[in-house]
Formats: C-alpha cells, sequence, structure tokens
C-alpha cells in the first residue's frame, strides 16, 4: 500500500491524462515542416536562453535523477548528497570545458562534431552505435519506472497492467520524439522543469518548516531514523560491504562527472544555440536550475528519512526509488487537505512527465543520429522531407524495441543500466570528444579506438560489479559471478579509453598524425573560437 486515499489516485489519474494530452497536442502545434530540417533537428536556433537552458536542464535530469539519486539520499544519506553534488558539477564541466567547441564543431548530432575534422562514414557509424549503448539501456529504466510509478500511485500490482503502462507510454514518449522534433521536446522539458522545481521547492518548504527551518534538526532527525546514527551523516555508508569504499566512492563519481556531461541527448542541446554567447548563456541558466533541484533533491530525499524512517523507505523499494514521492507524501502530514491533496497530485505528476521527456529526448538524440549519420551520409542525394520521413522511422526503430525490451526487464533491478550509460559516456565518449576538439595530432584510428575500446571495456567489466550479481539487490541475486571489486567501472575503464585514443593515433604513424594535425589548423579557429560555421 502507498497510503494515498482513493481521492489522491483518481486526481493522480486525471493529472496523468490531462498532460500526456497536453503536451501531444503541442508537439503536433510545434512540429516542423515535413522538409525543414533545420527546425526538425535545431528548432532553428530560435530558443532563448532561458528557454534552451531549461530544455538542457530537463534533459540532464531524468527520472533516473529524480527518483534514484532522490533514493540514495534518502538510504544512504551523506553519499547521496555527493552524488547530487557531482551531477551539478557534470554540467559545470560541460559548460566550461566542451559547450563552446562542441556547438560550433556540430550541426545535428555527435557524429557531426567527430565529422568535422574528421570526415568518413566509420567515423559517423561508430558515433552512432555508442549513442546507441549510452541511451538505450537508461531508454530501459525510465520505461520500466514509467509501469513502477502508475504501481505505486495508483494502487495497482498485475503484472500485465503494468507492461500495458509501459507499453502506451512508450508510445507516447515515441510519437513526442517523432513529431515535435526538437522543438516539441524542449517545450516538454520546459514545462517539466517548471512543475518539477515549483511542486519540489514547496515540498522543501514544508518540510523544513516541519523542522522549524532548521537544516540541523532535519538532518539529525534524519541521521536518528536512518538506524544507522552518525555514520548516515558520514562519508563511506554506501559502499561499506564493497572491499575499497573511498576507490568506489572515486570511481562512482568520475563517472558520473564525465559521463553525465558526455551523453548525447545532453549534447545535442549545444546545437539549439544561435552562437557562442547563447550557448555560455544558455548553459548559465541549465547549471543555476540545476544547482536548485539538487538542493530540493537533498532537503526531500533526508525529510523522506527523518519522517518515514529508512526501514520504510527500503520496504517501499530496495534501491529507494520511492523515497521522492514518499517524502512529498510526509510533508503534508497524516491528513491532507483538497490543497494539499493537489499539491501532491502536482508532484506525482511533474515525476510522470520527467519519465515521459527523458525517454522521449533519448529517442530523440538516436533517432537523430541514426537518421542523420547511417543513412543520410550514405544517400548523399536525400532530400530533406525524406531525411525528415527517415528520422521519424527511425524513432519507431529505437524506441519499439525499448519498449518491449522493458516489458521483459521491469522486475529486474536497473540500477547496471543507468551505471552502464554513465560508464559508456565517461569511457568513451568523453575521451573522443576532449581528444577530437582539442588535441591536434588526434587521428581517426585513434577516434575509432577511443568510442570502441572504451565502450567494449565498459561491455567486459559491467557484468563482474556487484549491481549485476553477487548481492541481494542486483539484477541477478540468484547468481554470483562478480569479479570487479567496484560498482562502477569508471575507475578502469575512463583510463582505459584515453588509453585507447593515444595508443590508436601512435599506432597511426607520423604521416596520419600530420596530415590529421594539418585538418584540424584548418578548422581549429571554427571549433575553438565560432569564427564561422560552414557546413
Amino acid at each position: 500500500m502507498n497510503g494515498l486515499s482513493d481521492d489522491s489516485q483518481t486526481l493522480s489519474l486525471l493529472a496523468f491524462t490531462a498532460i500526456a494530452t497536453v503536451t501531444l497536442l503541442l508537439c503536433v502545434m510545434t512540429g516542423p515542416d515535413r522538409d525543414d530540417l533545420d527546425e526538425f533537428y535545431t528548432g532553428y536556433n530560435s530558443l532563448s536562453p532561458l528557454r534552451n537552458g531549461m530544455a538542457i536542464a530537463g534533459d540532464y535530469i531524468s527520472a533516473a535523477t529524480v527518483l534514484g539519486t532522490g533514493g540514495v539520499i534518502a538510504i544512504y544519506g551523506y553519499d547521496g548528497i555527493v552524488l547530487a553534488l557531482s551531477t551539478a558539477l557534470s554540467l559545470m564541466l560541460l559548460m566550461f570545458l566542451l559547450a563552446e567547441p562542441l556547438r560550433n564543431a556540430g550541426r545535428f548530432t555527435m557524429g557531426d562534431a567527430f565529422a568535422r575534422r574528421m570526415p568518413g562514414r566509420s567515423v559517423r557509424i561508430t558515433a552512432c552505435l555508442v549513442t546507441l549503448a549510452a541511451l538505450l539501456p537508461m531508454m530501459l529504466v525510465q520505461l520500466a519506472g514509467a509501469g513502477q510509478l502508475l504501481s505505486f500511485i495508483l494502487g495497482f500490482s498485475g503484472e500485465s497492467v503494468q507492461t500495458g503502462c509501459i507499453i502506451g507510454l512508450g508510445a507516447l514518449m515515441i510519437s513526442y520524439a517523432a513529431i515535435g522534433g526538437m522543438k516539441g521536446t524542449a517545450l516538454i522539458q520546459m514545462l517539466k522543469m517548471v512543475m518539477l522545481l515549483g511542486s519540489g521547492a514547496v515540498v522543501a518548504a514544508l518540510l523544513l518548516n516541519r523542522f522549524d527551518w532548521d537544516p540541523g534538526a532535519l538532518f539529525g532527525a534524519a541521521a536518528r531514523q536512518s538506524g544507522e546514527g552518525d555514520a548516515f551523516l558520514s562519508s563511506g555508508l554506501w559502499f561499506a560491504d564493497g572491499p575499497a569504499p573511498e576507490l568506489d566512492m572515486i570511481s562512482t563519481q568520475l563517472a558520473v562527472v564525465l559521463g553525465g556531461a558526455c551523453l548525447p541527448h545532453v549534447t545535442m542541446r549545444m546545437y539549439t544555440a544561435s552562437s557562442a554567447r547563447q550557448v555560455r548563456r544558455s548553459m548559465s541558466w541549465a547549471v543555476s536550475t540545476t544547482a536548485l533541484f539538487v538542493l530540493i533533491i537533498t532537503v526531500v530525499g533526508v525529510g523522506a528519512t527523518a519522517l518515514v524512517g529508512r526501514a520504510a523507505v527500503v520496504q517501499a523499494d530496495p534501491q529507494g526509488n520511492s523515497a521522492y514521492l514518499l517524502g512529498s507524501r510526509a510533508a503534508f502530514g497524516a491528513g491532507m487537505s483538497t490543497a494539499e491533496t493537489f499539491l501532491f497530485t502536482t508532484v506525482t505528476a511533474a515525476v510522470f512527465l520527467t519519465l515521459l521527456a527523458s525517454v522521449a529526448g533519448m529517442i530523440l538524440a538516436c533517432a537523430n543520429s541514426l537518421a542523420h549519420d547511417v543513412f543520410a551520409t550514405r544517400l548523399r542525394e536525400l532530400s530533406g522531407r525524406h531525411e525528415m520521413a527517415l528520422a521519424r522511422i527511425s524513432a519507431l526503430a529505437v524506441g519499439i524495441p525499448a519498449v518491449l525490451l522493458a516489458t521483459l526487464a521491469q522486475h529486474r533491478s536497473l540500477q547496471p543500466l543507468v551505471t552502464f550509460s554513465f560508464c559508456v559516456g565517461a569511457s568513451a565518449l568523453a575521451p573522443a570528444l576532449v581528444y577530437s576538439l582539442f588535441w591536434r595530432r588526434y587521428t581517426r584510428t585513434g577516434l575509432l579506438a577511443t568510442l570502441i575500446g572504451g565502450t567494449l571495456s565498459v561491455l567486459l567489466l559491467m557484468p563482474g560489479t556487484n549491481l549485476v550479481s553477487g548481492s541481494p539487490h542486483s539484477a541477478f541475486p540468484e547468481a554470483d559471478f562478480n569479479f570487479f571489486p567496484f560498482t562502477t567501472t569508471g575507475l578502469a575503464t575512463i583510463p582505459l579509453g584515453f588509453a585507447f585514443g593515444w595508443l590508436g593515433t601512435v599506432a597511426s604513424g607520423g604521416r596520419a598524425g600530420a596530415e590529421h594535425r594539418r585538418r584540424y589548423e584548418a578548422v581549429e579557429a571554427w571549433i575553438l573560437a565560432g569564427a564561422t560555421r560552414k557546413w
């Protein structure tokens, strides 16, 4: 039982239906013309810095962040707060290091950014494959989470009903990407952030008010209710059962900071800015918005432990994914008035919209890469109208398998999939972007070695972590083939990703290095200074 009244459940269902209807209408109304590629891929660079920044933050703050990070805060305290801060730090890294060069180098996709200095189908196809490898696992998590959320809020537990919810919501998310394009999904992301920040700020204020606006009292109550005492407010609780908790924490933070900044559905928003100045201002809004949400989710997560108790949070969901909703519900006390019921419904609707918007952005990034990097570059005479049709068909080609896989994986622990996505971003995409944007000698062989080697190293090591087997909360708790000592692979695979790029470049030979250096110098002013952007 979730403790919600029949009125709350009915109101939540009505709110979910209204949101689905309104957002789909927004996509239809703002959808691009049938032959206008720039409108579909970038929305004509017409978003203001504030709106673009909100859209970037919306893509970055996924349901995994809202539910997963909130759960880690509620269960592990200090370690979860550090994880939340790492998400904001990741966006700051993107802002200061990669945002402007990415905007200057790319046009529609990450494949464009790589092909700016290293043209070729092999580069584009590999970029597309790594994009799919990084985003498909996270899509499964969001889709499966949609069914679990509706199950928790509406109080049903039938497997067939959850499966039906996943299929129905998956169809809706595919429609967002295929119909709305970049501008349509941006509007949904903005609406999501307004609802998420507005409702979250009110809940955080109510929680602080319960403790007389004394954060120390809030954290002290959470420590007592956690059953861990002072350990809840100290580092090490999250990875206490591992062989090297400090190194495990470092590995996780590296994966989050480097991986989150380089995931393709986030970096594609850089191409919607009309100038370097616009992308700087957009990122400023995105970082500020994300930092504000980190504060909100910290208060709500700690508040869930303080008012509900750590044991109740774990009982509702071993991963703590219900903590954000439990904390929001507890902020209102035992009996909710009509106004409080409406506010809690707004919270659940914001989380629901977060699930919809997150998957729509990921499907759009994958579909764009598949259509533009794989098909359009092969068919050089392809018209804009036909390429847009390909992009919409690609949204179906990506979304349908993701929905089907989510129905199969919904009852497993999906934390390994989230971790895999971040590790691929940190181990393959981050080294490739840093090298291709800033290293003059970097060669095509080095780029392919980075992307392929970094992704394969994560794929080989991830099954050996305790997220997959060897613990009661792993994806396969009945098995034990754990051979890797850390929860995430970042500590090993991030250095490997950079090493593969260096080795591939060295192995290319001095002549290839000199040729690629000349190519880079020809576009260096465009990439680093945005002198002009020609295609």
